[in-house]
């Protein structure tokens, strides 16, 4: 069993998930260049947990998801957040965590696929979203992917996951609170202003893409719908995987690890839903643990140029 604790006096959560540390971890593997076993491959099917569902059929699949094998959140614990001697806040590590397996070759990887591929992992995105969303007392659906090893990430084969929780959190929570402080969206602005700046690196129909103002990481690049939504599905999912495919392509160029996050208005409340793509090239130290600030050595106007190509 795990727990949900939050810190002293910050609206900060850890989740405590001690079965997490026996994840397979397969980058030793790699360095030799072998892997044993690849978990998600076809015919490994009885190595995952049962599957919630799948694109494809029979052993022919395109994509499938189930519930991780080592979760970091549980159904079977008390999931109300108490408050204990008043600076002890918890509740059981209550919520679910899945498994989406973006294609079933080893030796591709999401920036490998065609751009109808991404799209189809949008819509599983959506669905997986929607149907999480409904589960009694879960409160937000985080979906993310880890690339790499310094994106976080133990398996090599291609892969996104979904953790739905009993609180929201605090990195949505407070760009929520932020936003209330103007009169209308501020995200709706900010992207009439940097579609035109000096940090514009990708645009169509639908979507924009930019290197943000004060990046925290090397190359990061941020992507909105034009048109205010709420939530993944209300944007259009084709116009989406168009940009997503031209970012990626450039982040392998880069050799990169990254992680990408999805961020979309908790239900009762209005956010402008955007995806954050953040390239993992530099560790964080001692001042940016230590003081909540960043040192980028890549200025968002150099990255937006590499990203349209201009270096």
């Amino acid at each position: 069993m795990g727990e949900l604790r939050k810190d002293y006096v910050l609206d900060r959560w850890v989740i405590i998930s001690t079965g997490r540390s026996k994840r397979p971890r397969q980058f030793k593997k790699l360095e030799a260049h072998h892997v044993e076993v690849d978990f998600f491959a076809p015919g490994n099917e009885h190595m995952t947990p049962p599957e919630i569902g799948r694109i494809g059929t029979g052993s022919k699949w395109q994509m499938r998801w189930f519930d991780n094998k080592f979760p970091a959140l549980e159904q079977d614990v008390k999931n109300g957040i108490e408050t204990h001697n008043k600076y002890f806040t918890f509740s059981g590590n209550y919520g679910y965590h899945e498994v989406v397996v973006e294609t079933p070759r080893l030796d591709k990887q999401l920036s490998d696929l065609t751009v109808k591929q991404i799209e189809t992992l949008l819509n599983v995105y959506c669905e997986r979203i929607d149907d999480l969303s409904k589960k009694p007392n879960i409160k937000y659906v985080c979906v993310f992917k880890n690339h790499g090893k310094e994106g976080g990430t133990s398996i090599l084969h291609s892969h996104s996951q979904i953790m739905a929780l009993n609180h929201i959190p605090n990195e949505v929570r407070n760009e929520v609170e932020a936003c209330k402080r103007y009169s209308s969206c501020p995200y709706c602005e900010i992207i009439s202003t940097e579609k035109q700046s000096d940090r514009r690196c990708f645009e169509n129909n639908d979507f924009v893409a930019f290197a943000p103002y004060a990046s925290r990481f090397n190359y990061e690049i941020w992507v909105f719908p034009k048109k205010h939504a709420r939530t993944l599905k209300e944007t259009n999912l084709g116009s989406l995987a168009e940009i997503m495919k031209k970012i990626l392509k450039k982040i392998k160029s880069l050799g990169a690890d990254y992680n990408y996050y999805l961020h979309y208005a908790p239900e009762g409340d209005d956010l402008h839903f955007h995806i954050e793509v953040a390239p993992r090239l530099a560790t964080w130290a001692g001042f940016e643990l230590g003081s909540g600030d960043t040192i980028n050595s890549v200025s968002p106007e150099d990255a937006a140029k590499f990203y349209r190509g201009e270096r």
